[in-house]
């Protein structure tokens, strides 16, 4: 089982290099008057890490409210 989760790491990891080495050219985003230039990946990183970040903290709030109601 090891080398199957081992395979599809390295699977995953090799299609998100190909993709970032494929999408170099820069692209300009705005967002409520900000402008950010940078590379097509790293915007997806960017949106990636922000969506974790606000993910994480929305389940959180979830099950503390699930918590907090079973206490009452």
């Amino acid at each position: 089982m090891r080398w199957l989760n081992t395979a599809v790491i390295v699977v995953l990891v090799a299609g998100i290099l190909i993709f970032a080495f494929q999408n170099l050219q820069s692209v300009t985003v705005s967002f409520l008057g900000l402008r950010i230039t940078a590379p097509l990946a790293v915007h997806i990183l960017i949106v990636y890490v922000v969506g974790m970040a606000t993910g994480g903290s929305a389940w959180g709030l979830v099950r503390w409210a699930l918590r907090k109601s079973k206490r009452t």
